[in-house]
């Protein structure tokens, strides 16, 4: 299993200095660790360990308490679909129950060919739009089971790449500038590094 590669080392110690304190960092190093690969690899929580001069014990009891941080492999895409009051009024169960049939596999499991992930949960605010769902955290409204067959099938053609990214990266825009964690309110802050786009890394 792979630790933080040169580039996101770079990337973690840039963020690093935005806090004032290391250990602030933690959460936003986890997230760039499953940017990475996808999950938060046991390596990759041994060498944020490092960098942040924390335990692995300390990393990983935080890793294990947000839902949003994965700590076995999971699909290229996440499909969380909401079965909140909103959602089950509309058909979410009904929705759900589909798309275990249309992917083969049951909600917390993977395909076998690694794309797809389903998971079942709570409200992810589109109540407007129910049943609804999101993808690697991009949200889709009024999913109707054809709706939601069209969708899969333009995700595994990778056609909609350019809205939905792989697993694990929450936002495609690197920050460009920003005060570095401890500078006086009056000093005169150099740009923090601006990266280059996901997209354009691949």
């Amino acid at each position: 299993m792979p630790r933080l590669s040169a580039q996101m080392v770079e990337r973690a110690r840039d963020m690093i200095a935005l806090y004032p304190h290391a250990r602030s960092a933690l959460i936003p190093l986890l997230h760039l660790a499953q940017e990475q690969d996808g999950w938060v690899t046991p390596e990759a929580m041994e060498h944020i360990a490092e960098l942040l001069d924390l335990t692995p014990a300390e990393v990983r009891g935080t890793a294990t308490f947000y839902d949003m941080l994965f700590l076995e492999p999971t699909g290229k895409y996440l499909v969380s679909i909401c079965t909140n009051i909103a959602c089950l009024l509309n058909g979410a169960y009904e929705l759900l129950e589909h798309a275990e049939e249309k992917l083969g596999v049951k909600a917390g499991a993977t395909t076998p060919d690694g794309n797809f992930t389903i998971e079942e949960v709570e409200c992810i605010a589109l109540c407007g739009s129910a049943p609804c769902l999101a993808v690697n955290w991009r949200f889709f409204g009024n999913v109707s089971n054809d709706g939601f067959d069209h969708l899969v099938d333009e995700l595994a053609a990778g056609r909609l790449e350019g809205d939905v990214p792989p697993h694990g990266t929450l936002c495609r825009v690197r920050r460009a500038v920003g005060l570095v964690g401890g500078a006086p309110h009056d000093a005169v802050v150099e740009p923090v590094q601006e990266h280059t786009p996901v997209e354009e890394q691949h």
